[in-house]
Order: structure tokens, then sequence, then C-alpha cells
């Protein structure tokens, strides 16, 4: 079995409008790939934000009370801890330096994953696409419609893990693969049912996987092409990754704001 990742050079810094699929095409043509069925875009959750103009000016936000004091918990700018409650259902920690909260769209996450880095202009910030799984769609559409190639999409973002450190690369949105794989009762080498615990969480392995080539800072590579395997069967969202509030042990042991 053989797997093969490709990182297009020479994408360009995108701004909001851009055609992302005929961007994607041109720049896997200019390395003499071109797109086939089966074929995994994995593209990051910040290059879609940019084109879906999902940016905020922070001298446009007025701070409210709550924010005020949550910035003086954390050590941030109140501005910018307004735009992450908008973004937000629940913060879960505020400390000095931390602000952990639950994405309105159900994951956990630091600062909802607003950023500031590779924009450019320090008073503007990024907010993550507000439909990530609708936003992989659309993409999928469009680079059928353009190469003719039916495509897997993975809409990527990295975060920090609560046991381990560093960061590791999620899927926030998908279409076209299966998303989660359950194997509860398939056989193993030898023949044993697996329980309920054997749970593949295909797309954010797809998302960990491009990161090796997208990076995180300067890399300039917002767009991974993952071939070689197969997981177009029983196509599901990302949105079956999120694990239930009530389940979440981790959100549940280290709530102490509310």
């Amino acid at each position: 079995m053989r797997v093969e990742l490709i990182a297009p050079e020479g994408l360009p810094v995108f701004g909001r409008g851009d055609d992302l699929a005929s961007l994607i095409v041109d720049a896997l043509a200019g390395e003499r790939v071109a797109l086939a069925s089966a074929d995994i875009v994995v593209v990051t959750a910040k290059a879609l934000s940019k084109i879906e103009g999902r940016v905020v000016d922070l001298a446009s936000v007025t701070p409210s009370g709550r924010a005020l004091r949550l910035a003086e918990l954390t050590e941030k700018d109140p501005r910018l801890v307004e735009v992450v409650l908008a973004e937000s259902t629940e913060v879960i920690r505020a400390r000095p330096g931390n602000l952990l909260v639950r994405h309105r769209n159900g994951w956990i996450s630091g600062m909802a994953g607003v950023d500031r880095s590779n924009l450019g202009e320090e008073e503007r910030v990024l907010l993550l696409p507000s439909n990530p799984d609708a936003s992989a769609e659309a993409l999928r559409a469009r680079l059928f419609e353009l190469s003719g190639a039916d495509v897997g999409v993975v809409v990527s973002d990295s975060h920090g893990r609560p046991f381990r450190i560093g960061n590791t690369g999620v899927a926030l949105g998908a279409a076209g693969i299966c998303s989660v794989r359950r194997l509860e009762g398939q056989p193993d080498l030898f023949g044993r049912p697996l329980t309920g615990a054997s749970v593949v969480p295909s797309a954010d392995l797809l998302a960990s996987a491009a990161i090796l080539l997208a990076g995180e800072s300067d890399e300039g590579r917002p767009v991974v092409v993952v071939r070689g395997l197969d997981l177009a069967k029983d196509a599901t969202p990302a949105a079956e990754l999120v694990r239930p509030a009530k389940g979440d042990l981790f959100a549940l042991a280290d709530r102490d704001y509310g």
C-alpha cells in the first residue's frame, strides 16, 4: 500500500472572494499534477476564512462587562475576548494566559480558534469558517466542476491536546469522506470482536498528516492533496467528530468558570 501527500507551492495569500478551487487546480497543474477521483484535498481553515471574509477589525469591537472581567483574569485584550465570546457558547477555563471555550460549532478550543497570525495587520483577527462542513462541500463541488474528479475535502485546523505537548491536526469540516470509522464488532487479528471504543477519526488523522507538509508558521502551503486512500464509502461530515458535551469528561473535570 502506498499513500502520497502533495503540497503545491506558489499559492497566493488568499483574499475575500477568491476562487480557491481554481487556484488549487492551477497550482497543481504547475507541478504537473491533476486531481483524480478518491484524492482528498485538505485545506486549512484559515485559508477558507480569509476567502469567506471572516475577518474582524478589533477597532470596531466594544467589549462587554463580561469580556472586561475575563480579559483581566486571562491578561488578554478585552476586544479580543469579546470576539471569542461571540464565537462561543461556554467558557470552560479562564486563567492567566488561557481562555478555553466551547465553540458554537461544538468543539472545545483555546480562544475559539480566533487568530491574529499571518494577517499582516495587528488590529485584525480571523475567525474560523462559520460552517466548515458546508464550506468543504462547496469546495468539493467546485473542484468537481473544474477537474471532473470526485474528491474528498477536509477543512483542517490545529488544536492543543490536554494530555500531550504540542498541537495536532483536527478536521473542522469534511465532505465526500468517511470522517469517523466505527469498528465495533469487527474482528481483530485473532477473531475477537472489537469494542465500542474502537473508533477511527479518519478526518482528524488526515488533517494531522497534512500538517507535516502545510506547517504552522511561514511555510505558505495551505493545501495538501492526500492520494492513495479510499475513504469515500459512507461519507459523513466532520460534525460527527465532536464529542457530545455530556460525555466530555475533560471539559467536565476542567470547568472552573461559569
